[in-house]
């Protein structure tokens, strides 16, 4: 397959996913140690970005800055929304949200 017949990875990660993933997007991938994946994708103008993981049967997640949540400090447990992530994978997702936050920035 030459190089211009390669399918772009946002239409790779966006069959993976089932989500709607175009090279607008900032697109982030991430594998984690047990070989589940998740999927980062931000367009620009949106108040927030998607977010797809494999063990939660690819369910969209909207995440911005503030969706990252930490339990107390007895239980550690990290959460987005109603998705539980370890602090790999939110690190991961951090710096995907760092990364594109000037894409939900307002532009005027």
């Amino acid at each position: 397959m030459t190089e211009d017949a390669r399918p772009a990875i946002e239409q790779l990660l966006g069959r993976l996913c089932g989500g709607v993933i175009t090279g607008k997007d900032y697109v982030g991938y991430f594998l984690n140690e047990h070989g589940e994946e998740l999927v980062f994708a931000q367009r620009r103008g949106e108040k927030t970005g998607r977010l797809w993981h494999s063990d939660a049967d690819w369910q969209l997640f909207r995440v911005d800055d503030h969706s990252i949540r930490v339990g107390s400090v007895m239980d550690g447990v990290v959460t987005v929304g109603d998705l539980i992530i370890d602090r790999a994978e939110a690190t991961w997702l951090s710096s995907c949200l760092a990364a594109s936050r000037h894409l939900r920035q307002k532009r005027g």
